[in-house]
């Protein structure tokens, strides 16, 4: 852990760009379906436990975001909505509601591919886990494969445009 300029860095290792990897598979697995290309992995003792990817065009549910996903996995894997000890990898920043989840799944830390400047909540338009009243805190990792994790947001929606016209 290094800390810059207020801001706490954290290092990472080839693991975690595998399991971003993976992450980056479930987005692609969304982009098939048509959906946002965003997904999410959760790792705990070094292995993936839970996987998701963005569903809500598919099933009609705004809850059904990648994260959320891979949350309710992981608490069905291990039988507890506790996920100590679980680290999660998503491509991209987390909204309200999915950073909301993080932090009352107790997970311990959190992987971010690339930043959402519309929705962002870990630090794009609000860091919610930079709440300090919260009794639990999650180690937030930016910018992990952000370039890829960019790349995939991007080409979907200079497709969307394109079909639309």
């Amino acid at each position: 852990m290094q800390s810059k300029n207020g801001q706490t860095f954290f290092e990472t290792n080839q693991n975690d760009i595998l399991f971003m990897d993976q992450a980056l598979k479930e987005a692609a697995k969304a982009c098939a379906k048509n959906e946002a290309p965003i997904g999410t992995v959760i790792v705990k003792d070094g292995k993936v436990i839970a996987r998701g990817h963005n569903e809500r065009e598919t099933k009609n549910d705004a809850t059904l975001h990648a994260e959320m996903t891979a949350i309710r996995k992981a608490c069905a894997k291990l039988g507890s909505w506790r996920l100590n000890d679980c680290d999660m990898y998503v491509t991209l920043e987390p909204c309200t509601m999915c950073a909301g989840a993080i932090i009352q799944a107790r997970i311990r830390r959190l992987y971010i591919g690339a930043p959402d400047p519309k929705a962002g909540a870990a630090g794009s338009v609000i860091n919610v886990f930079d709440v300090k009243k919260f009794n639990h805190r999650v180690e937030v990792i930016q910018g992990l494969k952000k370039e890829e994790c960019s790349e995939i947001l991007k080409r979907f929606f200079r497709e969307l445009r394109e079909k639309s016209r």
